[in-house]
């Protein structure tokens, strides 16, 4: 896959690519992807980081109180983290949408992942880019953890917008849609009861469990749930899936576990590090410039 930019993508294997997808994104092929999703950073105003705690020792003078009141002191092996604030954010996301835009086959989908801070900037930006007729959906992402501010109503969900290529010639494949039980199942027959209903636009899953197998420390990541249920309808076996804002991988490892192709682009090493933990010697492990990268053990 290459425009003639110097960037080639294998065309029957995942890929994995290291680099800014600003770079990367103009030397991909136009109507390559069946589904693009993006988890772009929320402009915090800080920074997100993530403390990697993997092991503790003994001592008498310690942080942390374990079993019989004995002390141990926290070793910190890592911190994981990414800048989280732009002074103008829709500069930053609009031409890296564009070409998601562009890169979207004629049935293709959109999903952008943001919160409460930028998503109804980014929606206007999106009617732009994509045309109002093309918006399919905002679906709320609703879950339950973390703080409650006593000055205001605690802010418990996502926002991820829907744009297709083209509507009425995108794929939303319902039966494909897990179902989920009902709230009063005595409401309705027993064989409705059975078979669950279809998921409205707001999405109650929760955030991955700090004792989770999906858990890699690594900030922001998000549930497989909820990516299953964003590649399912809007992707068939063997389509490709693009992810260029990667983090963790979730988007890499649910395709991979549905039988889809991916792209994954992020300029982190960290990231990418995390990513060859997940998603091992599976996927094709490349630099901005097509080069692939050294193996972990090869320094």
């Amino acid at each position: 896959m290459s425009d003639g930019a110097g960037l080639e993508l294998p065309e029957d294997a995942d890929v994995v690519v290291l680099g800014d997808n600003a770079d990367v994104l103009p030397r991909l092929r136009d109507g390559t992807f069946q589904l693009v999703y993006v988890d772009p950073p929320f402009n915090t105003g800080g920074r997100r980081d993530r403390r990697t705690l993997r092991t503790t020792r003994t001592d008498d003078e310690g942080d942390r109180t374990g079993f019989g009141g004995r002390r141990y002191t926290s070793v910190e092996t890592g911190r994981m983290g990414y800048p989280d604030s732009f002074a103008d954010y829709a500069g930053f996301l609009a031409p890296r949408l564009e070409h998601a835009r562009r890169l979207l086959t004629r049935s293709g989908t959109l999903y952008v992942h943001l919160d409460w801070r930028e998503a109804h900037y980014c929606k206007v930006l999106l009617d732009e880019i994509f045309g109002r007729e093309c918006f399919l959906n905002e679906v709320i992402w609703a879950y339950d953890y973390g703080g409650r501010p006593k000055d205001r109503w605690p802010a418990k969900h996502d926002t991820i917008l829907v744009y297709v290529r083209e509507r009425g010639a995108h794929l939303f494949d319902q039966d494909q849609v897990e179902r989920i039980p009902y709230l009063a199942p005595r409401l309705v027959s027993p064989e409705k009861a059975a078979r669950g209903k279809l998921p409205t636009d707001v999405w109650w899953h929760t955030i991955v469990p700090t004792n989770s197998r999906e858990k890699t420390g690594y900030p922001t990541q998000k549930p497989e749930g909820v990516l299953r249920r964003v590649l399912l309808p809007s992707s068939r076996p063997g389509d490709r899936v693009l992810d260029f804002f990667a983090g963790s991988g979730t988007t890499g490892a649910v395709a991979a576990a549905l039988g889809r192709r991916f792209v994954l682009v992020d300029e982190s090493p960290e990231a990418v590090r995390v990513m060859r933990e997940r998603l091992g010697s599976g996927p094709v492990y490349l630099g901005a410039t097509g080069a692939p990268l050294p193996a972990p053990d090869a320094g």
